[in-house]
């Protein structure tokens, strides 16, 4: 069975996500190995990602488990979707990011106020 990674990663996804019927994926061979290409609904990104990236970081292992016992190497890139938290400097998505970091003489200041 010669895409068993991208069946599997569609089982997977699909299973994680609130929207099944937005993921897409695109799988590519070319000398350097295998590209698994990820898009979800922008809303579903904080369910694949994770807390931290362990999520991701775990199908991504799998992913290439399932690569090794095929004699391929496979990577996976999930596609960030447009207008995205990342290029603000956050992680994640679709999850609330809690109140804004202060810096030191910011937050001493909040203390003499108590």
């Amino acid at each position: 069975m010669e895409e068993a990674d991208k069946v599997f990663l569609e089982y997977v996804v699909k299973a994680l996500v609130d929207n099944p019927n937005d993921v897409k994926i695109e799988r590519t061979v070319d000398e350097m190995g295998v590209l698994i290409t990820l898009t979800v609904n922008p809303a579903d990104m904080g369910k694949i990602i994770g807390r931290m990236g362990n999520t991701a970081k775990a199908i991504r292992t799998l992913l290439r488990i399932i690569g090794m016992k095929n004699n391929a190497r496979v990577n996976l890139k999930i596609n960030e979707p447009a207008g995205g938290l990342r290029s603000e400097g956050h992680l994640g998505g679709g999850m609330s990011q809690g109140p804004t970091l202060k810096t030191v003489d910011q937050a001493m200041e909040d203390l003499k106020g108590i």
